[in-house]
């Protein structure tokens, strides 16, 4: 499949930014072909995007991502469950593991599936109507705690699972869960602000800090700071280092290759 055939994503490019779109209406509800386009996108598709140093993730409509179609739950059994579940978990350690960054824009419901995905993210901006939550126990499914688990801290990511019940992103921008929440007609172009400022630094220490930041979330502080002591002396040999401490010190806007 190639990247115009993709059925329930669309991209446009602007500059160094890739800006994803999920479409499936009405509310964006994934099912087992959107799961398997999210993951051939984010783990195949974006290395083949030349100049492309981030990404915005973002849902069209009203709503980010409501969450799993539940046509699909329905048709669950034991046995059929293992291989459904290797689908949704490749699609979002596609998200978490993309080489370059990638930024959550989240409108309207980020429910279950869709609070994963977004958590599965580097970090994310809301706009005001934003609601994330886990409805699985109300459901009689599991999932998503632990990507909410990333975002919250354990007591009120308890609440939130057993309660499932969603809670605006304004309520949860105070425990750092959303690094901004702004006015819905503003959301994509401050998702696209954000990324740009990211986007001007290298090619190759962008892919590197990403790296960096996957392997050491969960190491202890010796072993997390000596990973990243690793990777700088793997990016000394590299010409986009030089060029940026020689921009630096020069006091000049850097020219990196791609």
């Amino acid at each position: 499949m190639k990247l115009d055939q993709l059925k329930f994503l669309s991209t446009e490019i602007d500059g160094a930014v890739a800006v994803v779109t999920m479409n499936r209406p009405p509310v964006n509800a994934v099912n087992g072909d959107m799961y398997r386009e999210i993951r051939d996108f984010f783990s195949d598709f974006v290395l083949n995007l030349p100049g492309i140093r981030i990404v915005v993730l973002t849902g069209h409509g009203r709503h980010f991502c409501a969450g799993n179609d539940l046509g699909e739950f329905v048709e669950m059994t034991p046995e059929n469950a293992p291989g459904r579940m290797k689908t949704v978990r490749e699609a979002f350690w596609a998200i978490y593991d993309c080489p370059v960054p990638v930024i959550a824009a989240v409108n309207g419901s980020a429910l279950g599936t869709g609070l994963a995905i977004a958590a599965s993210c580097d970090f994310t901006v809301c706009g005001l109507s934003a609601q994330m939550g886990c409805p699985e126990v109300s459901i009689g499914v599991m999932g998503a705690a632990k990507h909410l688990s990333r975002l919250l801290p354990q007591p009120l990511v308890r609440y939130l699972y057993f309660n499932a019940e969603p809670i605006a992103a304004a309520d949860l921008e105070r425990f750092g869960a959303v690094l901004k929440v702004v006015p819905d007609e503003d959301l994509l172009t401050e998702a696209m602000s954000i990324a740009h400022k990211i986007a001007r630094h290298s090619p190759a220490a962008l892919r590197t800090a990403k790296e960096s930041m996957n392997t050491i979330e969960f190491m202890d502080l010796k072993s997390g700071y000596e990973f990243e002591q690793r990777l700088t002396g793997q990016l000394s040999g590299h010409p986009d280092a030089r060029e940026a401490l020689l921009a630096r010190t020069e006091k000049r806007d850097p020219v990196f290759g791609r």
